[in-house]
C-alpha cells in the first residue's frame, strides 16, 4: 500500500482506524508544540485515530494557486460553480450529486436535446430543478423535477433514471455558509465562488482542517494534532486489528470505570511526582512500572481529619477511616480565654470547666474574680450592662453567663454562705468575652468509644486519647499518642488497592490527592479463581502538614473568617475623670515638671546608699488597708 498524506486519508465515517507513520517532518522524534499540546510522531509509530474535530477550513484559489484559512464561524456566503462536464443519464447525475436536504430546489440542470416523457415534451435548454428521488409503484426510480414556464407557471414531471441525454448543470444564485458546505457530503467536494467578492477571484476548493484525536502506546493522554501537518501514513487497520493500545488512566478516570471491571491488575505508568501529602508506608511502593491490585472504589468514604496537639514534638496529622477499630476516651480540653470557652460552648452546649489560674476582679470592666479550682457551668451568651467607674454611665458588654458549682461542704458553712443555694450552686456569674482566663474542661465520662460513636454522640472538634489500639493493624500509629484532636469530618472517593505479594493487606488511595496514571492489564489476579482473600483495610492514613494546610485552604476559601474576640477598652477610655486629669496636666507645665522629677526618683537616689538594704515589701494586709485609705480619701 502506497503512503498517502494524512489530510487525504481522514474520513469521519470510517473511524476508528489505525495508521502507521511512514515519513514526513516527524523524523527522529521531533517535538512540535501545537496549541499547548506536545506531539511526537516518529517513523514507524502507530496511531489509532478515534475522533476528528473540525477546527477550520483551508481555501485554495485555483486561479492564483494561493491558500488561506477561514474559521468555521466565517459569516460570508459562497455559491456553487457548475461542473463543465456533461452527464449521460439522470441516474449518473444524481449518483454523482447526491440529493439531500441541502440540494432540495438548488440543483438545476438543462438538456441539450429535446426530452419526451410519456405525452410530455421538454424543450432543449429548459432549466429543470431537481427536487427529490422517489420510487413509484412500477418499481422504477424517478427524479421528481420542476419546470418553469415562460410566464412563471411551474409544472412537476417525473423523469426516469434510465433517461439518456446530454445534461449540464446550471449556475444558481443560492448562497451557502461555510458550516453548510463542510457538513454536507455533496457540497464539501464542489468548487465555489464568493457571492459578494469585489475582485473577480477564481474558484475555491475547500479542505477541512481537523484536530485529530488518537491513541498511542505509552502516552499519558489522547494525542491531538491538526490534520494540516504534512506527514505520510499507511492504513494498517486490518493488520493490527488485534493490537491492544495501552490507555493511561488518571485516578479520577479509574473511578469512572464500570464496577464489573474490578478487581483487576494495574501497572503504574507515572508515579506521584513528590511526597507532598502522605507519610504512610504504602506511598513508597507507588513507583513507575510496579503492579497494583485494584479491588474496588468507594464514593464518599467517611473520614475524620485528626492531629496531635502543639508541643515540643512536631505535630502529626492523620486521616482516620470510619472502620477504625480502636477505642478512645474523651480528653479534657484547655481554654485560654472566655472567648475560646464561648466557641466551644456554641458547638457543644452543657460545657463545664474548672479554673486553672487565678484571675483578679476588674470592677470597671465587669470582670469577676476567679480562683483556681472553681467549677463553672456555661449557660448562655448575653449582653449585660456594666457600670463605668464613678461616672454612673453604663456600657453593654457581650458576656458568657456561667453558674458557679460549689463542692459539698459542712452544713455550718452552708448556713453561713447566703449566696449558696440548696442545690449546692451559687448565683450566675458574668464573664465578658474579652476576659483572659485559663480553664480546663470537666469530664466525668470514662467510657470508651469507637470512632463512629464519637461522631454520632458528640460534635467536632473533640480531644481524645486512644485507650485500646486497632488490632487489625500491624502497627497502630494512634496507639502511642498522648492526645489526639479530632478536628473535622469529611468524605473522599477512595480506591482500595494492595500489592500483589500481599493482596489481603489493602490501603485506600484518595483520588483527589494523588496525581498518578495507571493502565489496566490482563495479568491474572494473585489468587485462585473464586478464592478472593478477605481484605484487611489500613484504616489510618498519616498525612503531612502540607496536606493539612492545603485541605483547609481548599475547603475554607469561600467561607468568612471567624470573628475576632472582643478587645478590652484602652485605659484612657475607661474613666472620664482620668482623661480630664491627663488633659489638665498637659496644660499645666509645673505639674509636668513635678511629674518628671517624681519619675526620676528611685530607691537608689538616697543620701547614702552604702551598706543600706532595700526596705522589706509591704505585707498584704497593710497593702489592702492602704488601698482602702487612699480610696476613702479620694
Amino acid at each position: 500500500m502506497e503512503p498517502v498524506l494524512l489530510s487525504l486519508f481522514l474520513d469521519p465515517a470510517t473511524l476508528p482506524r489505525i495508521v502507521q507513520v511512514c515519513s514526513g517532518v516527524y523524523f527522529q522524534g521531533s517535538i512540535y508544540e501545537l496549541s499547548g499540546s506536545e506531539v511526537c510522531l516518529s517513523t514507524g509509530d502507530l496511531v489509532k485515530i478515534i475522533g476528528l474535530e473540525l477546527l477550520s477550513v483551508c481555501c485554495e484559489d485555483i486561479a492564483t494557486n494561493t491558500t488561506f484559512e477561514l474559521p468555521m464561524e466565517h459569516s460570508g456566503l459562497f455559491k456553487l460553480v457548475p461542473e463543465e462536464f456533461p452527464y449521460n443519464t439522470i441516474e449518473e447525475m444524481v449518483g454523482l450529486q447526491p440529493v439531500g436536504v441541502d440540494a432540495c430546489g438548488s440543483f438545476i440542470f438543462v438538456s441539450r436535446n429535446e426530452l419526451i416523457i410519456e405525452n410530455f415534451t421538454v424543450s432543449a435548454g429548459t432549466e429543470i430543478t431537481l427536487l427529490s428521488v422517489e420510487a413509484l409503484e412500477d418499481g422504477k426510480t424517478y427524479a421528481r423535477c420542476q419546470l418553469m414556464g415562460q410566464q412563471g407557471v411551474s409544472a412537476e414531471v417525473f423523469i426516469p433514471f434510465s433517461c439518456h441525454g446530454e445534461f449540464y448543470e446550471c449556475e444558481n444564485e443560492r448562497g451557502y455558509s461555510l458550516q453548510e458546505i463542510m457538513l454536507s457530503d455533496r457540497l464539501c467536494k464542489r468548487r465555489f465562488r464568493k457571492t459578494k467578492s469585489k475582485k473577480c477571484g477564481g474558484p475555491l476548493i475547500f479542505t477541512p482542517i481537523y484536530q485529530v484525536q488518537g491513541i498511542m502506546h505509552m502516552r499519558k493522554n489522547i494525542v491531538k494534532f491538526p490534520s494540516s501537518l504534512e506527514v505520510d501514513v499507511i492504513d494498517v487497520t486490518e493488520q493490527c486489528k488485534d493490537l491492544t493500545f495501552v490507555t493511561p488512566l488518571s485516578m479520577a478516570e479509574v473511578v469512572t470505570q464500570p464496577k464489573e471491571a474490578f478487581p483487576t491488575m494495574a501497572e503504574i505508568l507515572e508515579e506521584p511526582v513528590a511526597n507532598r501529602f502522605f507519610c504512610s508506608s504504602w506511598f513508597s511502593e507507588l513507583q513507575k512500572g510496579k503492579n497494583l491490585v485494584l479491588h474496588k472504589y468507594i464514593n464518599d468514604t467517611p473520614l475524620v481529619l485528626a492531629c496531635t496537639p502543639k508541643g515540643r514534638k512536631a505535630q502529626q496529622y492523620f486521616l482516620i477511616l470510619s472502620e477504625y477499630g480502636g477505642q478512645m476516651r474523651r480528653r479534657a480540653r484547655e481554654f485560654s480565654s472566655v472567648y475560646e470557652l464561648y466557641v466551644a460552648f456554641s458547638r457543644s452546649p452543657g460545657l463545664k470547666v474548672s479554673v486553672t489560674r487565678h484571675c483578679e476582679a476588674v470592677e470597671e470592666e465587669g470582670v469577676p474574680a476567679l480562683s483556681v479550682g472553681e467549677q463553672l457551668e456555661v449557660l448562655k451568651l448575653q449582653t449585660v450592662d456594666v457600670a463605668e467607674g464613678e461616672s454612673g454611665s453604663t456600657q453593654k458588654v457581650e458576656s458568657l453567663i456561667c453558674r458557679r458549682i460549689m463542692e459539698d461542704e459542712d452544713e455550718d458553712d452552708d448556713d453561713d454562705d447566703d449566696e449558696v443555694n440548696q442545690d449546692g450552686m451559687t448565683k450566675d456569674t458574668c464573664l465578658p468575652l474579652f476576659t483572659e482566663a485559663n480553664f480546663v474542661e470537666t469530664i466525668s465520662d470514662k467510657k470508651k468509644y469507637c470512632l463512629a460513636e464519637l461522631g454520632k454522640n458528640f460534635s467536632l472538634p473533640l480531644e481524645v486519647k486512644v485507650a485500646s489500639r486497632d488490632k487489625t493493624l500491624e502497627k497502630d500509629p494512634l496507639a502511642g499518642l498522648t492526645a489526639l484532636k479530632l478536628e473535622e469530618a469529611l468524605s473522599e472517593t477512595m480506591v482500595l488497592a494492595s500489592l500483589p505479594g500481599r493482596p489481603e493487606q489493602c490501603f485506600a488511595l484518595p483520588i483527589n490527592w494523588l496525581q498518578m496514571s495507571l493502565s489496566f492489564t490482563s495479568d491474572p489476579l494473585p489468587w485462585a479463581d473464586g478464592q478472593n482473600p478477605q481484605p484487611h483495610l489500613e484504616t489510618v492514613i498519616e498525612v503531612t502538614d502540607h496536606f493539612y494546610h492545603e485541605y483547609h485552604r481548599s475547603t475554607q476559601s469561600n467561607m468568612a473568617p471567624p470573628p475576632r474576640p472582643p478587645k478590652r477598652k484602652q485605659a484612657s477610655q475607661k474613666n472620664p475623670k482620668s482623661r480630664a486629669k491627663a488633659k489638665a496636666d498637659t496644660a499645666n507645665p509645673k505639674t509636668n515638671k513635678l511629674t518628671e522629677n517624681l519619675d526620676s526618683l528611685s530607691l537608689s537616689c538616697t543620701k547614702s546608699t552604702e551598706n543600706r538594704r532595700a526596705p522589706p515589701p509591704v505585707p498584704s494586709e497593710v497593702s489592702v488597708s492602704l488601698h482602702l485609705i487612699f480610696n476613702s480619701e479620694n
